[in-house]
């Protein structure tokens, strides 16, 4: 699959921080407490989520830095799952410093990876994607998860480079995540041989 540019990607993210950024900071004690869009989460669960996901990335890119193949959680997702849990109960102000100070140290290793030219890009810590696809795979979270707040951000906002991306992504992805009868009937859609079937089952994304 086509990948975006490192750089290009980093300017998108960039952007899109100071999206999140902007809604983080409008977040009152009582709406942190609210429920998100994503089930069992709070909004103060996924802004968290947000912080930590950058702190993993620039822990890992970090590392390449040095010349240690480092995985962005060090102590796996069980770990993750605890920082989250912790954290989602603070004050608004605590979470939205978190998305924002964590966001920008994330941004700080990025320049200094494209200052250095990605040095060991081939590192995977454990993720599936090289240091270098670190920004786009970033950008994926912060527009996902931006939308998963319900605070007014939606499908519709994302970006022309994330949604060129994303989708193509999805759709290389989508024949694995479908069973034989609703893959018939997707497939007839697609060439024009039946109308938009409904009621389709699909594996989780990831």
């Amino acid at each position: 699959m086509t990948e975006v540019d490192p750089a290009d990607a980093v300017a998108a993210c960039r952007a899109a921080h100071d999206r999140i950024i902007a809604t983080a900071a409008a977040v009152t004690d009582d709406g942190a407490r609210a429920p998100s869009r994503l089930p069992g989460w709070t909004v103060g669960h996924v802004l968290t989520h947000v912080a930590r996901n950058a702190d993993g990335h620039a822990h890992r890119l970090a590392g390449a830095l040095r010349g240690k193949d480092l995985p962005r959680y060090p102590g796996g997702m069980p770990a993750r799952d605890r920082e989250i849990e912790d954290g989602a109960g603070r004050p608004a102000v605590e979470l939205a410093a978190d998305v924002t100070e964590s966001a920008r140290r994330l941004e700080e290793v990025w320049r200094c990876s494209v200052e250095a030219g990605w040095p060991n890009a081939h590192f995977l810590g454990d993720d599936r994607f090289t240091t270098s696809g670190s920004p786009l795979r970033r950008l994926r979270e912060v527009e996902v998860h931006h939308v998963d707040l319900g605070l007014g951000y939606e499908p519709e906002d994302w970006p022309d480079l994330y949604l060129d991306w994303e989708l193509r992504h999805a759709l290389n992805r989508l024949p694995a995540r479908l069973s034989g009868p609703d893959g018939r009937r997707l497939l007839a859609w697609l060439t024009g041989r039946a109308e938009l079937p409904t009621g389709i089952s699909l594996d989780p994304w990831m």
